[in-house]
Parts: C-alpha cells; sequence; structure tokens
C-alpha cells in the first residue's frame, strides 16, 4: 500500500488559498494540545496518588508509590522538553511560511491589478484607434485625435509591460511558495510521526510503570496476608492474661460484726481477707440478781440517764 505524505495532499486549486497549510497547522494544533493534556495528566495525577497511597498503606508501599511518581515526573519533563523542542522547530518553519504567504498574497494583487489596468488601457487604446479612423475626413480634429491616439498606445504599453513583470514576479514567488511548502509539509509530517511515536512510547512506559507498582504492592501485601495466616486469636488472649493478669480469687463477702462479740479486741490486728465466724454472746447478766460470783457492777438509779446524747 503506497504511504501518503503531507506533500501530496495539501494542495489547492486556488493560488490565493492557504487551506491546506491551514489544515496542517490546525492539525498540529490540536496534537501539541494532545500532548499538554498527557503532561498535565501525568503531574497532576502523579501528585495525587502518591500523597493517597503514603496515608493509606504502608511505608514500602508508599517508597515504592512515591518513586512511582518520581518516575512519571521524569517522562512528564521529558515529555515537555520534547514538544518544546518541536515549538521551536515548528515556529521557524511557520515564520517562514507566513512570510511567504504574504509575499505571495500581496504580489498575486499587485498582478491582478496591473492586469485590470492593462486591460483597460488596451481598450482606451482600441477606443481611441476608432476615433481616428471615424474622423479622417474631419481634418480640424485630426491631430488631436493622432495624439490622443498615440498616447492611448504608448500607456496600453506600458501597462503591458508592468502587467507582464507582475506576472514573472508573481511566477517566481509562486515557485518560491511552492518550493518551501513542500519542505514545510515534509517536517510537519517527520514531527507528527515523531509525536506520535513518542507519546506512544511515554504512555506505554507509564503503563508498565503502574503495573509494577501493582505487582511491588502486591509482593508487600502478600507478606501482610501471611501474617494474618499465623494470628492465633486463642493465643493472643492467653499472651495478655499472662502478662496483665492481676489474681484468681474474687474478693470475700462483706459480713456483719456484732461490736460486742467476745472475739473482738481493741488492740487486735486487722482482719485478714477471710473473716472469721461471728459467736455471738447470751444476755447481759442482771447487777441486781446474786449470782454467787464477785463481780461488783455499777448501776444508775435515774431512770432516763443515757450515755446517747441529742
Amino acid at each position: 500500500m503506497k504511504n501518503l505524505h503531507f506533500k501530496d495532499y495539501f494542495w489547492n486549486t486556488d493560488l490565493t488559498s492557504t487551506a491546506g497549510y491551514d489544515a496542517i497547522i490546525q492539525y498540529h494544533s490540536d496534537c501539541r494540545r494532545t500532548c499538554k493534556e498527557v503532561e498535565e495528566f501525568m503531574k497532576a495525577s502523579t501528585l495525587k496518588r502518591s500523597l493517597d497511597m503514603f496515608k493509606l498503606q504502608t511505608e514500602h508501599v508508599s517508597l515504592a508509590h512515591l518513586q512511582l511518581a518520581q518516575n512519571m515526573r521524569d517522562e512528564a519533563k521529558k515529555l515537555e522538553e520534547f514538544r518544546e523542542k518541536q515549538r521551536e522547530a515548528r515556529k521557524k518553519v511557520e515564520q517562514q511560511m507566513d512570510a511567504l504567504h504574504k509575499q505571495k498574497a500581496l504580489q498575486f494583487k499587485k498582478t491582478m491589478d496591473s492586469k485590470k489596468t492593462y486591460e483597460q488601457k488596451c481598450r482606451d487604446k482600441e477606443e481611441a484607434d476608432q476615433n481616428v479612423n471615424r474622423n479622417t475626413n474631419n481634418t480640424k480634429h485630426m491631430d488631436k485625435l493622432y495624439a490622443k491616439a498615440q498616447q492611448a498606445k504608448q500607456n496600453a504599453e506600458e501597462a503591458d509591460k508592468l502587467y507582464q513583470q507582475n506576472v514573472s514576479a508573481m511566477g517566481k514567488i509562486k515557485d518560491e511558495w511552492q518550493k518551501e511548502h513542500v519542505k514545510a509539509c515534509e517536517i510537519f509530517e517527520k514531527q507528527a510521526m515523531e509525536r506520535i511515536n513518542f507519546l506512544r512510547n511515554t504512555v506505554w512506559t507509564h503503563v508498565n510503570q503502574l503495573s509494577q507498582q501493582c505487582v511491588t504492592s502486591d509482593e508487600l501485601y502478600e507478606e501482610v496476608r501471611k501474617s494474618l495466616e499465623q494470628t492465633d486469636v486463642q493465643e493472643d488472649i492467653e499472651h495478655f492474661v499472662n502478662l496483665r493478669r492481676t489474681g484468681d480469687k474474687p474478693p470475700a463477702p462483706v459480713l456483719y460484726e456484732n461490736f460486742y462479740s467476745s472475739q473482738r479486741s481493741p488492740t487486735a490486728a486487722a482482719p485478714s481477707r477471710l473473716f472469721p465466724p461471728i459467736v455471738r454472746r447470751g444476755p447481759l447478766p442482771d447487777p441486781t440478781q446474786n449470782t454467787g460470783d464477785n463481780t461488783i457492777y455499777s448501776t444508775v438509779q435515774d431512770a432516763g440517764y443515757s450515755v446517747i446524747h441529742y
């Protein structure tokens, strides 16, 4: 299959038209925008992912993502440098072609104007000649008509000369423009091929980096999964109990202690955790009755006396 080239398919039958050239420039403009979008995606997109992963993943995964981000910034930098290099080369060609387009359009206008002048002068000459021929019997105005015809002839010859000069100049400018147009087409086509290959390789490299990052992350996560498989809930519970245990017996119940218990002693030591059983004593002895022992009791005759004061 025959390869298509810019120089073969961007012409126009209208000499003043720049439609073919404009189509190529628009194509390159759209491609520059594509380069910029990919570059911004890699940058912008490059910074957010690394920050999110730094917050959510382990240190090793975060470092891997930071390395990926650096690689993406490097690729974006290469893309930016490539885009700027093409822009500078394209700018030179565009400036040269713009100058030729202006020169061509100006010369074409001059040629067309001189053509109109030439045609008008030719019509003036013919009219003057016809006036001379129609007035051959009028000797009074012959000299005047003849002089006018001669002037018209001279004017037509000068217009014809100028017209031919402009046509010749137009031909030279057209040849130069056509030659430069071919060169511009070849340069722009080469740039387009380089750009397509560069973008393809850049995206390919980026996808490979993402794939490698996935593999690296999965390997790190696999280590986490292996650790989780070794987790024994019961063993962890037992370890905590053995490490923080405080005792294996609950506190004893709080029992009632009678103040008058014979077992109570003011100087006795504090009771142990397990209290002894309470022994209840009998009723108090009546001091008015003689029980046969030598015990002496003190009595109070006032029935309203009490040791408790209200």
